[in-house]
């Protein structure tokens, strides 16, 4: 990430803010290992290697955590990640989704921290990448959340009662059923995996550019001529305090995510909500 910020930053001598040409330069990176099969791309990605180490991240994170459960008195991070389980499990799982959502803590445990983690790596020195800012993403976790929700409603409520009170609400006129079927059927079977995507998506992309900007403005600063060096400390201090809101938006979009994932499984649970 250094070397393609100082090579951008040598594009922006004599303006105020840094900006790269295309901000795609932000995100289409080189493969780290190319490979095509069968005229299928298969090749390794920055943001593919840094998906998979967020999943290493948790679960090393979790074997070291509880490697040793009998201990009547846990460390710091064992309490730590105990306390992020509880709270999913606690708050998340058993509150949002109710009777039968405990169930579903492993699921959304995993989406949680899984996520939080590939958000922070927006702000990890030397890494300056969210795997989330590229739609893939998101979008996949988005599907298997659809997936989940679908079949959990399929399952607990009847094919044929689930899609009917999706899409039909109570109490809704005969007469309006023409205009609320097809808008209820749009939103819950397609606008909802796109809006969980989406939103978690389009705030990390929009981090990314911001913290990336800053950081480009204070290296051309510090390499320019005249008084700019001296300037640089003003970009320097946006850039540190912009991400101390990334490290709050990170943890916030994490929890979001998993928060609606939860909405819309107790949804499919429970034909009351």
């Amino acid at each position: 990430m250094l070397s393609a910020l100082n090579a951008l930053a040598s594009e922006c001598e004599g303006s105020v803010l840094c900006v790269p040409k295309d901000v795609n330069e932000l995100f289409i990176l080189p493969p780290i290992v190319e490979l095509e099969i069968g005229g299928v791309d298969l090749s390794i990605t920055r943001p593919i290697l840094l998906a998979v180490l967020a999943a290493v991240v948790v679960i090393v994170a979790t074997v070291v955590a509880f490697r040793e459960p009998a201990r009547l008195v846990p460390g710091k991070f064992t309490m730590l990640v105990e306390s992020g389980f509880t709270f999913v499990r606690r708050d998340i799982a058993h509150d949002i989704i109710g009777h039968g959502g405990e169930k579903f803590a492993p699921l959304l445990a995993t989406l949680f921290f899984w996520i939080l983690v590939m958000n922070l790596f927006e702000i990890t020195p030397l890494v300056n990448f969210p795997p989330t800012s590229r739609l893939a993403f998101p979008l996949l976790m988005s599907l298997t959340i659809w997936f989940v929700f679908v079949i959990t409603g399929i399952v607990k409520q009847g094919p044929i009662r689930y899609f009917v009170d999706s899409i039909i609400p109570s109490g809704v006129p005969k007469a309006l059923l023409i205009i609320v079927v097809p808008i209820e059927l749009i939103s819950t079977f397609l606008v909802r995996p796109v809006s969980l995507a989406v939103r978690l998506f389009a705030n990390l992309v929009a981090g990314h550019i911001l913290l990336s900007l800053f950081a480009l403005t204070t290296g051309a600063y510090i390499t320019a001529g005249g008084v700019k060096p001296f300037l640089s400390p003003l970009p320097f201090a946006f850039q540190v305090v912009f991400t101390a809101f990334e490290l709050l938006v990170g943890f916030l979009q994490a929890y979001i995510f998993t928060l609606l994932a939860a909405v819309y499984i107790g949804s499919s649970m429970h034909a009351e909500h």
